[in-house]
Parts: C-alpha cells; sequence; structure tokens
C-alpha cells in the first residue's frame, strides 16, 4: 500500500496561502474593534470616569500628603517614641490649659520662654514632642527647638484635641481648694 501525504499549501502571512486575501468577515470584525476602541476614547462618559477617579484619588492622598508636610506625629507615635526612646514630651501652652488638661509627664513650657526655659533636655539627641491645643503653636516651637539643635523635635498633629479623639490619658492639674 502506498502512503499518501496530504499536501499543506505554501502559506504566507495568517496560515493563507500566498495570494489569498482574508474572509470578509475577518475584516469586518477588525474594523469594527477599531472603531469601538475609538469611539471608547471619544465617549464623554468614560472621560468623566477617569477624571472623577483622579479626584478621588487625590483626595485620598491629600491627607496623607498635608501631614509630611507638617511634621507632625501621630498620637500612637507620641506614645512609642515616649516609651521606646524617652522622649520628653513639652507642652506650649499657656499655664492656664495646661492646668485643664495635658499628657501625663508632660513639662509646660509656654511658647514665650520656650528660647530661655532651662527645663529643656540637656541632651540634644532624645526626642522633644511639642504640644498644644491644636498643634499650630507647637510647630512655630518645634522650628525654633530645631534651630537650637533639637534635630528630633516633632509636633503631635493635631495638638491635645487629637490626643483626646484617641483616647490617650490626660492629666488633670488639681486646682488646691
Amino acid at each position: 500500500m502506498r502512503r499518501v501525504r496530504a499536501q499543506t499549501p505554501r502559506s504566507g502571512k495568517a496560515g493563507l496561502p500566498r495570494g489569498a486575501r482574508c474572509a470578509p468577515s475577518y475584516n469586518r470584525r477588525l474594523s469594527s474593534f477599531r472603531a469601538a476602541a475609538l469611539s471608547f476614547f471619544t465617549d464623554p462618559t468614560v472621560w468623566l470616569m477617569i477624571v472623577a477617579a483622579l479626584v478621588s484619588g487625590g483626595l485620598l492622598l491629600r491627607p496623607v500628603l498635608s501631614g509630611a508636610t507638617q511634621g507632625g506625629v501621630p498620637p500612637t507615635e507620641v506614645v512609642r517614641l515616649m516609651n521606646r526612646e524617652k522622649a520628653v514630651v513639652i507642652d506650649v501652652s499657656e499655664p492656664g490649659e495646661y492646668a485643664v488638661g495635658h499628657i501625663v509627664g508632660a513639662r509646660n513650657i509656654p511658647i514665650g520662654r520656650l528660647e530661655v526655659a532651662p527645663e529643656l533636655p540637656k541632651n540634644k539627641g532624645l526626642p522633644v514632642v511639642l504640644v498644644c491645643a491644636s498643634g499650630k503653636r507647637a510647630a512655630a516651637a518645634a522650628k525654633a527647638l530645631q534651630a537650637k539643635g533639637y534635630a528630633k523635635a516633632v509636633v503631635l498633629a493635631g495638638g491635645m484635641t487629637a490626643w483626646k479623639a484617641a483616647n490617650m490619658p490626660v492629666e488633670v492639674v488639681a486646682t488646691p481648694a
């Protein structure tokens, strides 16, 4: 018995014989795909969704970026600094504000006396956490201390308001009766 081999035509591109053209249905599908791709990018609804996604992403990143520029640390980080690195907490509020409530173990040095205060730590390598009611006065105090050589001077982000919101312990000075 003689074996007959099936002959395959010599093919060019896409497995078609040389000189053969694509089926018309293939060309129609390709052109409809191109039209769909172009209509996707020209559809105003798609662009509206892209803009909405970018805006919402920016709004989600805003607190992270603003926290990085303010240089404040959250209350949990302050607790870690106090426990692990023996950070000194300085409350730059006025004595009346300090008496109403302050972080346990914080020293009260009003911002006006900060430049000449003997209560500042002698070791400038220790972390110093500055606190006030909202964090604005503490930010100015941190800049002043950094200029004096306290490289690890940081601000409690959000001040005592954030500390109380995080349910951290607050000490109140008892007034003598």
